[in-house]
């Protein structure tokens, strides 16, 4: 398969890459980034980067395109990732553990995840929870 996008790596970036690699703590996705730039301007194939970098081809297609198109530091960028926001604060989180930690509710020994969601919200602490939300925020303080 032709590639679309070949990446052509100045002098200058090939050095700015290099040196950052050598002298910035980098994460592990940023470092593969470095890398699939570096070794797709030396000519190799999308499968050899990928097993170079341990990454996906995939990943590295992706990488490519984004260089031709936006540019290096785009490229080595991160974009902001959409997600759902908290539906609950901290404070919120600690009245259901501090709920959690108070005495059962009559004819029960310990309280459920449901009941502990139930009960959070007839207390009106949140508008509306699950179980597994209350799970998650009881593991988180164990």
């Amino acid at each position: 398969m032709r590639k679309v996008a070949i990446v052509r790596l100045t002098i200058d970036q090939r050095v700015e890459l290099t040196e950052r690699l050598k002298r910035e703590a980098l994460t592990a996705r940023q470092r593969r980034h470095f890398q699939i730039l570096l070794l797709a301007d030396e000519g190799l194939t999308d499968q050899q980067i990928a097993v170079a970098t341990a990454g996906s081809r995939s990943t590295v297609e992706r990488h490519r395109k984004r260089f031709v198109q936006d540019g290096l530091e785009a490229t080595l960028v991160d974009k902001p990732r959409s997600g759902a926001p908290a539906k609950m604060d901290g404070k919120q989180e600690a009245m259901i553990v501090a709920l959690a930690c108070s005495d059962a509710p009559e004819g029960r020994t310990v309280w459920t995840a449901k009941l502990l969601a139930n009960r959070a919200v007839e207390m009106e602490i949140v508008e509306s929870t699950s179980a597994s939300s209350v799970r998650r925020i009881l593991k988180k303080t164990r």
